[in-house]
């Protein structure tokens, strides 16, 4: 008999048969399907008091509803008797400057819709030939004639030396035969100014004279 009582009952499934092993613990339930069956539980708790709440208190609350949407009707007719009065009683000067300024504002918008288009003809200028003439004249008489290149000739026989001529201390250009002083008779005096650079090249020493005591 104390065997029989010792041996514990064997695994049960889960009662939801969701597959997992129950526990009578929990009504024969797993610990995941115990859980959701108590949140039910709760959920259906909670919304059972506020549906009599609400059936209860519906008459009165439609009584507030009906009242509270004459007070906003009554408000909304006394502000607008409000403003209908606040433009009856609005001063009769204030009327002419309106209308001057709508009269500004259309005439501005006519004026910008009707730009005023002023055309101006061009211009055109021709020359007149009898003044162009006289000064294409004017500029030919204006040009420089270029003068002629000086030909190099001997001063003696007037042959053409070009480049290979030679100038004389005289000033003048001779060939290579009248280069010479005696053959073209030369007029520069080379005496007087060998005679000037040897005085130039030695001056005359002189002694200072001894001053006596």
């Amino acid at each position: 008999m104390a065997q029989e009582t010792n041996q514990t009952p064997g695994p049960m499934l889960c009662s939801t048969g969701c597959g997992f092993y129950g526990n009578p613990r929990t009504n024969g339930m797993c610990s995941v399907c115990y859980k959701e069956h108590l949140q039910r539980q709760q959920n259906s708790g909670r919304m059972s008091p506020m549906g009599t709440a609400s059936g209860s208190n519906s008459p009165t609350s439609d009584s507030a509803s009906v009242q509270r949407a004459d007070a906003g009707l009554n408000n909304c007719e006394g502000a607008a008797g409000s403003t209908s009065e606040k433009s009856r009683n609005v001063p009769v000067a204030a009327l002419p400057v309106t209308q001057q300024m709508t009269e500004m504002s259309i005439s501005r918008e006519d004026k910008i819709t009707t730009p005023k288009t002023e055309v101006s003809e061009p211009v055109v200028t021709q020359p007149s030939p009898s003044v162009s003439q006289p000064s294409s004249s004017q500029s030919e008489e204006k040009a420089p004639e270029l003068p002629k290149p000086k030909k190099n000739r001997c001063f003696m026989c007037r042959k053409k030396v070009g480049l290979t001529g030679f100038d004389c201390r005289c000033g003048n250009l001779f060939c290579g035969l009248h280069r010479y002083s005696d053959k073209h008779n030369c007029p520069y005096d080379y005496k007087a100014e060998a005679a000037a650079k040897i005085r130039k090249e030695n001056p005359v020493v002189v002694a200072e004279k001894i001053q006596r005591i």
